[in-house]
């Protein structure tokens, strides 16, 4: 018996030992997955949106050594009193409203500051849309051909035989759940992958099904943006932020460098991982709504904006419609797009009018009936403001 009590403790002492050590060899991915399980949490959310990098790891996107595109102070926007209730009701973090050029109404909330760079979740989605036009005019992408032609490491899966328009339109017909609020969803899998320092290209590779043939009809499947970051690192050989910054944000003309968060090998998370102040995002959205020119210069094709931010995708009738990875309302006014981002983050632009309105929040209810008809009220309510002034 004795023996036996010695061995026992011998080998629990053993065991201690070993899991003292794997905990702390993998201490910092511990900790990061902990950061993810209780990122939107209540408490926590609101902080964690403007210091993601407490749970991820990160990559700059050098914001070049150029002029910051300039933003001028206008008469102070009064705050419609409706509008201000729904921030309230949402909470959101942080507003900035632009009339061309000029800021009309900027602010920050819940303890957030106006220095924050604040995560885009899927308005990161427009951000790519953008890059892939541009490099769509510099002949490196033909939206017909296949994705394996550029991310061959696809070829054998779900994506094999995909084309990059269907995967621009999502309407790729890949399999992926989408629901944040499930922990065993595809979505929050993926978090979990990254957290721990896996892969999103072997994420992306892995998948082989699908719902329904390519090109059928259209479901919002964040992996498809991941793809198309595939796509365009294979046509140029560098890396997402390396593009971004030297293609996009460099020219435009950011006032603070940005990040993306990244996987284990250092891959930016494209689909929704890019970080930026609140201004910056509105001086992107003031660059679409000026037809991709900044800066006395095209940074964009002009004609890719204005295709990217019509409907293209087979939605349903009398439900938001899709571009190139923009959102157009099924009611829209005259040239009126989106970008948009779970838990509240939303890119409101006026290409008629040049008016542009950024609002992030820390919604945890963004999925409740009728949120996005109160949101596009509320924006809309803004841009009258905004027009009323004048």
């Amino acid at each position: 018996m004795r023996r036996f009590l010695r061995l026992a403790l011998y080998l629990f002492g053993a065991l201690l030992v070993l899991a003292l050590g794997a905990g702390l060899w993998y201490r910092e991915e511990l900790a990061r997955l902990h950061a993810v399980n209780t990122l939107f949490d209540e408490g926590r959310i609101v902080g964690n949106f403007s210091n993601m990098e407490g749970a991820f790891l990160t990559t700059p996107v050098p914001q070049g050594d150029g002029p910051v595109l300039p933003l001028g102070s206008g008469t102070p926007l009064s705050l419609p009193d409706d509008v201000a209730a729904w921030m309230a009701a949402t909470d959101a973090t942080g507003i900035v409203v632009l009339d061309g050029d000029t800021i009309l109404y900027e602010d920050s909330y819940l303890g957030t500051g106006a220095d924050d760079l604040r995560i885009s979740w899927s308005l990161a989605k427009s951000f790519l849309s953008a890059l892939f036009g541009i490099s769509v005019a510099q002949g490196e992408l033909a939206l017909e051909e296949d994705v394996t032609v550029y991310a061959p490491q696809l070829s054998g899966g779900a994506y094999d035989g995909v084309t990059l328009r269907q995967v621009l339109q999502m309407e790729t017909g890949v399999t992926f759940d989408e629901d944040y609020l499930d922990p065993r969803s595809d979505i929050n899998r993926m978090g979990r992958v990254i957290a721990l320092g896996g892969t999103m290209d072997g994420f992306a590779a892995a998948l082989t099904e699908r719902d329904r043939p390519a090109g059928m009809r259209w479901t919002y499947n964040s992996i498809d943006t991941h793809v198309l970051a595939m796509v365009l690192r294979g046509a140029t050989g560098k890396p997402l932020a390396t593009l971004l910054s030297e293609r996009l944000l460099a020219p435009l003309g950011l006032e603070a460098e940005p990040y993306y968060l990244t996987d284990g090998e250092g891959v930016a998370f494209a689909l929704g991982g890019l970080n930026l102040r609140l201004r910056d995002y509105a001086r992107f959205g003031l660059m679409i709504a000026q037809g991709g020119q900044a800066q006395g210069r095209q940074i964009v094709p002009a004609d890719w904006v204005d295709e990217s931010t019509r409907p293209q995708a087979a939605t349903e009738p009398g439900k938001m419609r899709y571009g190139f990875h923009w959102w157009i309302p099924w009611d829209a006014r005259a040239e009126e797009v989106l970008g948009r981002g779970v838990y509240g983050q939303f890119l409101y632009i006026d290409k008629a009018d040049d008016i542009v309105i950024v609002i992030t929040a820390a919604d945890r209810q963004f999925r409740a009936t009728g949120s996005y008809d109160r949101a596009l009220s509320a924006l809309r309510t803004l841009a009258d403001a905004v027009r009323d002034q004048r």
